[in-house]
């Protein structure tokens, strides 16, 4: 048996590998999924060692033999088994064209949009499908799955793709270069119809000059489509026809006019319409909430564990109407005790295929804008059905865990309540009571809290990393406008919370996880670190003075842990958390499940938010029915439906990040002139960044605004003055005064003063 200490969860790639590596070396073996668990030294679940036999079967590595074993193709060598990989992306873009002239894309309109031909000669016969990743300059990356790195293409090889396009390119080296250069073939999807932008009028035409800054092409609209929108407004504006060859820029139709531009409140409404949000729901959507009852009738409570007389409260930000997650606890004469999680049961009222449901999925996310929130489901249910709101009973879907006197789980219970909470607490309240240690339901408040650090500790003991980002807040005027910023501190009541949300998201996926025959599910996954990119960011580290080692990938959460409590005493280094983040994969869903590196979790999920969640819906869905006995839903529907809500939540991310960065800006237009105390957080050909201690706003400091020429470093973690050898580096604490602040551009300007200290 091999030292679970020793064991680490590999990457599929990794995994694949040291399958075959084993095949090879006994070519006269066979193997199934648990034989090659107890064999391989990895600690991978079942069901992902599954997946990778099934891969490598596919592409004729291995092949299927009696009782669901493997065994090597011992007539196909590595070379057979790259020719097979070519043929299946050959195969896959065969199919996406065929789909592509067989089938309604979802843009079509009336007026068909034209593909792009092809303009540049072949240089390869290499192809993938991608996706485009524009920036701000105009070239582009594409992204795609087929390749390991991504493909850098020429702005005047994009053959008209825009950001975000699901694309068809041509790839290739060229000579002495490590990356792959292409050229886009064909668009096969766009990835938007509507945009937003600002109206321009002439006598015969007018054009929407978009917002987005890595959107390259004004959009021609004919006088007779602007449905009344006029010169200057802001408009949202529907494409017909696509730009090609012949068609030098897109044409479309003014589908909704938001006023004129540059108020707050039209802003906010560009980014979330500009990310593909809608801002409100369709007729039949409102019917159907509408029509939903509030009374809970005898009949449902008798199907439900009745909670309503156990002390149950809800802890939430000040501003919270969703209440979707309550906590109760309950003591027993053997000094034992129950701590409930319970989840507003949105699956009873937002039934499987209903117009609730499709919409829903369709958004997968509520969208949490600095000055407002745009929900995933209508008011009614958001914020009243399914609100778990004190003095009300309320149902829930619940997860009961058992403790004895010594704080140890016990036992664990999970299916459907009724609840009726007795206090909705804001996190300020809770806190209050945690540090005086006096105050209602203070006694139940310091033992949950004392739990919640037992499992916080454990969690860090087996590997978690919390690098805990700086969530920026506004105070906001009446008409929205920032009047102050701050960073929103996280304290013990902030964690209590997460941790029994951990813990509830944790063993639900553990409950369907670890049955003798796993069934299809909803996994929030999260890859092992790029090693790559932990080698550049171990280099970065080492350039400071940080000396850090990383070999392997079992050592970075222990060095990475290590760095942010260095942090607290070194200022200097929180420079490197940011860094430190982008060397990691991004958590996303999946219906296979390779673990949750960044938590050290083996199964986990998100079970307690599906008010704002539509992850947390589908795994209610199909959680409840397991409950009952062993029920599979369709893995490959289930994982497109995966797909779809982690680019729906990417998306929600950029929209909220983008309201930030607007509001930093509009906050510092009031600011010109003054100075701030700030940290160089980058550096680019043309100057450096800084960012501001008080308030995170971000922006740039030009190098020929600066006394004298700076000349910057190959390594860009410092510049070096030209005359009097003066460095500015990555980390140094320097005053800056703002010149000018862009809520056209979301830039802010800056002039260097002096360095501190």
């Amino acid at each position: 048996m091999a030292n679970k200490s020793k064991k680490r969860r590999l990457n599929p790639n990794e995994l694949k590998n040291l399958i075959i590596q084993l095949f090879r070396r006994t070519p006269k073996k066979r193997y199934d999924a648990k034989q090659l668990q107890s064999k391989l030294k990895v600690k991978n679940p079942k069901d992902a060692i599954q997946e990778a036999l099934k891969k490598l079967a596919e592409k004729n590595a291995i092949v299927e033999v009696p009782r669901s074993k493997y065994k090597l193709n011992r007539t196909t060598d590595r070379r057979s088994i790259a020719k097979a990989q070519t043929e299946e992306v050959e195969s896959k873009v065969e199919t996406k064209f065929k789909n592509q002239t067989q089938a309604k894309s979802r843009f079509q309109s009336k007026s068909k949009p034209q593909k792009p031909q092809a303009r540049t000669k072949s240089k390869s016969t290499d192809t993938i499908i991608g996706k485009v990743d524009m920036t701000r300059h105009g070239a582009a990356y594409i992204i795609s799955d087929e390749l390991d790195s991504d493909v850098y293409v020429n702005p005047k090889k994009l053959n008209y793709a825009l950001d975000g396009d699901v694309v068809e390119v041509r790839y290739y080296k060229r000579a002495g270069k490590t990356r792959f250069d292409g050229e886009v073939l064909n668009v096969i999807e766009r990835s938007k119809e509507y945009f937003i932008g600002t109206l321009r009028l002439s006598k015969r035409f007018g054009f929407v000059t978009p917002d987005k800054q890595n959107m390259f092409t004004d959009i021609f609209v004919p006088l007779d489509s602007m449905n009344g929108a006029k010169d200057g407004e802001k408009v949202v504006v529907r494409i017909l026809k696509w730009q090609t060859a012949k068609i030098k820029s897109p044409i479309g139709t003014i589908t909704e006019t938001l006023g004129k531009s540059g108020s707050s409140d039209i802003e906010m409404k560009s980014i979330l319409i500009q990310n593909g949000f809608e801002l409100s729901f369709p007729p039949e959507v409102m019917e159907e909430a509408n029509a939903l009852p509030e009374r809970i009738s005898n009949n449902e409570i008798s199907k439900r564990r009745d909670f309503r007389k156990t002390l149950t409260f809800t802890i939430d930000p000040d501003t919270a109407k969703d209440f979707d997650d309550a906590l109760s606890i309950e003591y027993f004469d053997d000094g034992s005790y129950d701590v409930g999680v319970h989840i507003a049961d949105v699956s009873h009222y937002v039934r499987e295929g209903s117009a609730l449901d499709k919409e829903a999925y369709k958004r997968s996310t509520s969208v949490y804008l600095v000055d407002r929130v745009l929900p995933m489901l209508p008011e009614k249910i958001s914020n009243v059905l399914c609100s778990l709101r004190p003095n009300e009973d309320k149902l829930t879907f619940s997860a009961v865990f058992t403790f004895n006197k010594k704080d140890k789980m016990i036992g664990e219970w999970f299916g459907k309540g009724i609840i009726h909470s007795d206090r909705r607490f804001t996190y300020g309240e809770a806190q209050e009571i945690l540090e005086r240690g006096e105050g209602e339901l203070a006694e139940e408040l310091i033992k949950l809290n004392e739990l919640s650090k037992k499992l916080r500790a454990k969690r860090f003991k087996e590997g978690s990393v919390d690098f805990g980002s700086p969530e920026v807040k506004f105070v906001l005027d009446d008409e929205g406008t920032p009047v102050s910023v701050y960073v929103k501190e996280r304290k013990d009541s902030n964690m209590l919370i997460e941790d029994f949300m951990l813990l509830a998201n944790r063993r639900t996926a553990a409950k369907i996880g670890k049955q003798e025959s796993p069934v299809p599910f909803v996994y929030r996954i999260h890859d092992l670190p790029n090693l790559e990119k932990v080698a550049d960011f171990v280099r970065f580290a080492q350039a400071m003075n940080y000396k850090i080692s990383i070999h392997k990938t079992e050592q970075i959460a222990a060095v990475y842990t290590q760095m942010i409590k260095d942090a607290q005493e070194r200022p200097e280094l929180k420079i490197l958390e940011p860094l430190a983040i982008r060397t990691m994969s991004k958590a996303v869903y999946s219906t296979d499940n390779v673990g949750h590196y960044g938590l050290g979790f083996e199964y986990y999920t998100h079970f307690t938010s599906p008010i704002r969640r539509y992850s947390d819906v589908l795994v209610h869905r199909i959680f409840e029915k397991n409950l009952k006995g062993v029920h599979r839903v369709k893995k490959e529907e289930l994982e497109a439906q995966c797909r779809h809500i982690s680019a729906q939540e990417r998306q929600a991310t950029d929209a909220e990040r983008q309201s930030v960065k607007y509001k930093q800006v509009e906050f510092m237009t009031k600011r010109i002139g003054e100075t701030f105390t700030g940290v160089v957080s980058g550096m680019i050909d043309k100057g450096f960044f800084v960012e501001l201690l008080d308030n995170y706003c971000e922006g740039m400091v030009d190098f020929n605004t600066m006394p004298e020429s700076y000349l910057l470093d190959e390594s860009r973690l410092f510049a070096v003055g030209k005359a009097t050898g003066n460095k500015i580096k990555m980390g140094d604490h320097i005053t800056v005064r703002i010149i000018n602040a862009d809520l056209n551009k979301r830039n802010i300007d800056m002039e260097f003063i002096n360095e501190v200290g």
